[in-house]
């Protein structure tokens, strides 16, 4: 597929995005599993485990020039289990579903990537940052 949007309606989806996440008034957060992603957006978590968890800042990011660039991501010190990630479900701040996505390694297009996906119980999950980006105009 190619979607190519104007600027304006980028930046506007983005921050929907963004107000998605800080819908509450604690901060939403993120949680990662091993495999198999559920086939359709937050349906139920049912044999995956639950590996880790980051905690977005408030306000979660900021959106410019069709890109919205995440604040500080608190990483989890202390991971849940051992597994290796697979995907991550996002949640605001009430525990409400946003959104589902992939996770690979640094050289995927996943849309959360990491140095290694594999997780070792009690060791440290660190995110590097990290964007979204909207399809180009």
């Amino acid at each position: 597929m190619n979607v190519k949007l104007p600027l304006a309606l980028r930046n506007a989806s983005l921050q929907l995005l963004i107000n998605a996440f800080d819908a509450h008034t604690n901060p939403a957060y993120i949680e990662f599993y091993t495999a198999p992603q559920p086939l359709a957006a937050g349906d139920a978590i049912t044999t995956q485990t639950l590996l880790g968890t980051w905690t977005l800042s408030k306000p979660s990011g900021t959106v410019a020039n069709g890109v919205m660039t995440f604040a500080i991501i608190t990483g989890d010190a202390a991971a849940d289990d051992t597994g290796t990630i697979a995907w991550a479900r996002i949640y605001d701040g009430s525990g409400a579903f946003v959104m589902d996505g992939d996770c690979g390694l640094l050289a995927s297009d996943a849309l959360i990537r990491f140095n290694t996906l594999a997780v070792l119980a009690g060791g440290l999950i660190d995110p590097l940052g990290g964007f979204l980006t909207a399809g180009g105009g």
